[in-house]
């Protein structure tokens, strides 16, 4: 129960900036800012978030957690694109789901129109690839080098969706149109990623 409610209230912090930064940019918005937009305490944003990037990262660690936990608990045979192949189809589908007044204040968008929010997108990618590297290490038989190789080709797989997301905002898509043509882009690139793991020995 406890959770649950930290993590509502954590959702809501996360929700709160999104919708300033879509009115304002990254930039211009304010930890004190966010604390009014969700009422509640400038102290209590940092609880959740200690820095004001958390803010835009929010997910980051959930997605990162979920993914190397597929490539862990994957069968054999199956390769890392594969294992992770629903978890990032589900990724494209949920910018379906977001609400028109974060959009422009999610990831994609900042990253593509604030140099900070960029930087921090190729952060939190690296990030991504070196946990993704550590997992596929533990998990097949192949150097530390190819490893890191492999986890920096499915990190890739989400920056390329944060950064067609914002590139196609900025464009003037719509989030059904951005989804509707990024899910087969998608779908072929981790087909030729699994055909690319699947075929490599390990």
């Amino acid at each position: 129960m406890r959770e649950r409610k930290k993590a509502r209230m954590r959702q809501a912090i996360a929700d709160a900036a999104a919708r300033l930064f879509a009115e304002r940019g990254f930039e211009q918005v304010a930890v004190s800012d966010v604390a009014r937009e969700a009422e509640v305490s400038e102290q209590t944003v940092y609880n959740y978030f200690p820095t004001k990037e958390q803010l835009v990262t929010d997910r980051d660690q959930l997605v990162q957690d979920e993914l190397v936990q597929l490539i862990r608990a994957r069968a054999a045979g199956t390769s890392p694109a594969a294992a992770i192949r629903d978890f990032v189809l589900d990724t494209v589908e949920a910018i379906r789901r977001i609400p028109a007044e974060q959009w422009r204040g999610e990831l994609g968008f900042l990253a593509a129109i604030s140099p900070t929010v960029h930087r921090l997108a190729l952060e939190m990618s690296d990030r991504q690839a070196n946990a993704l590297a550590t997992a596929i290490a533990e998990t097949a038989a192949v150097a530390p080098e190819i490893a890191k190789l492999r986890g920096i080709a499915l990190a890739g797989v989400f920056q390329i969706i944060i950064t067609e997301a914002g590139r196609r905002t900025r464009e003037g898509q719509s989030q059904n149109q951005i989804a509707d043509e990024l899910r087969p882009a998608i779908e072929a690139v981790l087909d030729d990623l699994d055909r690319w793991l699947t075929s490599a020995t390990g």
